[in-house]
């Protein structure tokens, strides 16, 4: 029991002892409040970054794609018949008359017939089955009911 009472009076005797752990237990709360909210700073930054990469790229795609649009536009231009047309003429060509045309017979080539695709020819359809498999049960039994008993006839 002395023991016990001594204890007691050494806490009792040193309440610095007390308010240490406090600081202490208040400074690790304070640590670790800070290293989660670094830890979300940290998250929304790299999101933030991530978001502002994607509209730099979807920017640049509709640059890309106003440049696509603006080729083709003179692509167009460039290849309209009034522009081939004022080039050639540019270039020395003329308009091509009918004397000026000359044929070349090649022997022997035929030129490719046009694809019919209609369908004139009549079609008959020629059962590969036998009689005794496209007769009817009713058809079956008239017959057997209309020949006389003695005569075996048709299909069986």
């Amino acid at each position: 029991m002395n023991n016990v009472t001594h204890i007691v009076q050494n806490v009792r005797q040193a309440p610095w002892r007390i308010q240490r752990q406090w600081i202490g237990l208040f400074l690790l709360v304070l640590v670790l409040s800070a290293m989660v909210a670094g830890i979300y700073l940290n998250v929304t930054a790299q999101a933030a970054l991530a978001g502002r990469a994607i509209q730099l790229l979807k920017d640049e795609i509709s640059d890309n794609q106003r440049i696509n649009a603006d080729l083709e536009t003179q692509l167009a231009d460039l290849t309209s018949t009034e522009a081939m047309e004022a080039r050639a003429l540019a270039l020395g060509f003329r308009p091509v008359q009918p004397e000026d045309i000359t044929y070349v017979v090649v022997p022997g080539y035929v030129p490719k017939s046009p694809v019919d695709m209609s369908d004139e020819t009549e079609h008959t359809f020629d059962s590969p089955l036998t009689p005794e498999y496209t007769q009817s049960l009713f058809d079956w039994l008239v017959e057997r009911l209309t020949t006389p008993s003695g005569v075996t006839g048709g299909p069986r």
